[in-house]
């Protein structure tokens, strides 16, 4: 049985873990020796060219100015600024593809976490069905699914009604800015 400390210390070791391939991600694209991964479309067209030869063996392979690392996350913002067509010809279509589902989820999620927290939490926790069966053992966590809804309780119509809201609005919105460069302001 799942308790809040058992999803609390999953959500840290996800949260560590997202951040530190962040981090290792930003700082591997600076090293000279991940040039031709990182940059590949530079090299195609000439804007960047094999670290040279001549120096310390060591530039060859790190990058040893360290005014660079101290903003190795400006990319972030500039990627997620830049026009579609700007970002395939600089970065590639697997990268515009990429940050167009990447803030995609983002439209769609975050407004129905706000949504199910705001709405489906209390209405689960509320209820107290769980409490009124005896010899029966639940944690704090099993008293905000919908197990803890009485059955033929009217609280049953929340969950798919904000389903079917939710997805109405992400489609019809998805296809009007697709199609006719306009949405209808849902997300």
């Amino acid at each position: 049985m799942a308790t809040l400390a058992d999803i609390v210390v999953s959500a840290v070791i996800n949260l560590l873990s997202a951040i530190a391939f962040l981090v290792a991600f930003a700082l591997l694209r600076l090293q000279p020796f991940n040039d031709r991964v990182y940059f590949p479309k530079w090299y195609l067209k000439g804007m960047r060219s094999r670290p040279n030869c001549s120096g310390a063996f060591g530039n060859k392979f790190v990058n040893l100015d360290f005014r660079t690392y101290r903003n190795f996350f400006n990319w972030m913002p500039t990627a997620l600024k830049m026009p579609e067509p700007e970002l395939i010809d600089h970065a590639g279509l697997d990268s515009a593809v990429y940050i167009r589902i990447y803030l995609l989820g983002l439209k769609i999620f975050v407004p129905l976490t706000v949504l199910a927290f705001a709405i489906l939490v209390p209405v689960n926790w509320t209820d107290g069905r769980l409490e009124n069966i005896k010899g029966l053992t639940f944690s704090d966590i099993d008293k905000l699914s919908i197990s803890n809804v009485s059955t033929g309780s009217k609280r049953f119509i929340g969950p798919p009604i904000i389903s079917m809201f939710r997805e109405v609005c992400s489609s019809f919105d998805d296809i009007l800015s697709s199609e006719y460069g306009t949405s209808m302001g849902f997300l």
